[in-house]
């Protein structure tokens, strides 16, 4: 029998989310028939699955041994090689500035190569193992709760990652997300003199098997609404190059990079919506898209954040170097 303490972390989810988290080996099915015969059981009761638990309760479960998988070893975080940038940091919250090529988790929808990297190559492993060597991450303490990154960006593209170091911090976030309330602002090179403002209107459609996006002028048949912003902050004749700021109205799969090259400005470095041979002699392997502006509009607990804009260093943006004197805005 395993028996687990509800703590400040694991608090305030669904008994069965806190099952998944705790005994990732245990089939989905499985663990359902085992609340239901009482081998999972809440304060020594009969338990349900929907049960929201508290700090403080107990969680027992009467699981063969062979379904709990052991969690990484200290030693694993200590031989990580990936030495993260910070670009903010206090108890609740991290934001990392990650690179272009750098995966931030296995299994990132959209990248093609999900299944040739370990998870202890990714960023989110690099940063849960800076944490480990702070001491403000012991996975023995916790149960069912690692520090989760809130926002995922492409292998390919580099910026700002925030990720949450305990429960209530994810929630807050994860919510001020779907609400509208984290403002990014992204900075990429394209082909071409775009007008100087304009929000693009569109229709994005998936395919899932190629993992690559359409975009249409009207809406199709599984198709979803797309609006893109952006102004331009300087064109270089040289080259046929246009600097451009861009916020996503919404948030889609390769928004920016598909809705651009419709729109007749593909991205200096694309390789899916707008492959240019000329640009990989240049040296651009990746597109030149970077998430480099962030601010936030939290309620409570994390209202200490608001007003605040966060940025990376400019010298990690390397395809500034084709716009240069060019002043990048930091502070709106």
């Amino acid at each position: 029998m395993h028996s687990y303490t509800v703590n400040k972390n694991d608090a305030g989810q669904r008994l069965d989310k806190f099952v998944t988290k705790t005994v990732r080996g245990l089939p989905l099915s499985l663990m359902y028939k085992y609340i239901r015969t009482k081998r999972i059981k809440l304060n020594g009761k009969r338990a349900h699955e929907k049960d929201i638990l508290t700090e403080g309760d107990i969680v027992e479960m009467y699981i063969p041994d062979e379904f709990f998988s052991d969690t990484p070893e200290k030693a694993e975080y200590e031989r990580v090689k990936l030495v993260p940038e910070i670009v903010y940091e206090d108890e609740n919250i991290l934001l990392c500035d990650k690179k272009p090529g750098v995966l931030v988790h296995v299994g990132d929808e959209g990248d093609k190569n999900t299944a040739d990297a370990s998870e202890r190559e990714t960023l989110l492993f690099a940063l849960q193992a800076y944490l480990v060597k702070k001491g403000e991450y012991q996975p023995d303490n916790e149960n069912s709760f690692a520090p989760a990154l809130c926002n995922r960006i492409d292998r390919n593209t580099g910026g700002i990652v925030i990720l949450a170091k305990n429960a209530p911090a994810l929630r807050l976030i994860n919510e001020a997300i779907r609400e509208g309330r984290v403002h990014k602002k992204y900075l990429c090179a394209v082909h071409g003199n775009a007008r100087n403002e304009a929000t693009l209107k569109g229709w994005l459609r998936k395919d899932y098997k190629t993992k690559i996006v359409q975009v249409f002028d009207h809406s199709v048949p599984g198709g979803k609404e797309i609006l893109t912003r952006y102004r331009k902050l300087a064109y270089r004749k040289e080259g046929d190059l246009s600097l451009l700021e861009v916020e996503l109205l919404t948030g889609r799969t390769h928004q920016i990079r598909a809705h651009l090259a419709y729109a007749g400005y593909p991205l200096l470095g694309e390789g899916k919506y707008g492959v240019n041979r000329e640009d990989r002699k240049k040296g651009y392997s990746y597109q030149a898209l970077y998430s480099y502006k962030l601010s936030f509009d939290f309620p409570e607990e994390l209202a200490y954040l608001n007003g605040r804009v966060f940025t990376v260093e400019e010298q990690n943006i390397t395809f500034l170097k084709e716009f240069p004197g060019v002043k990048i805005p930091k502070n709106k």
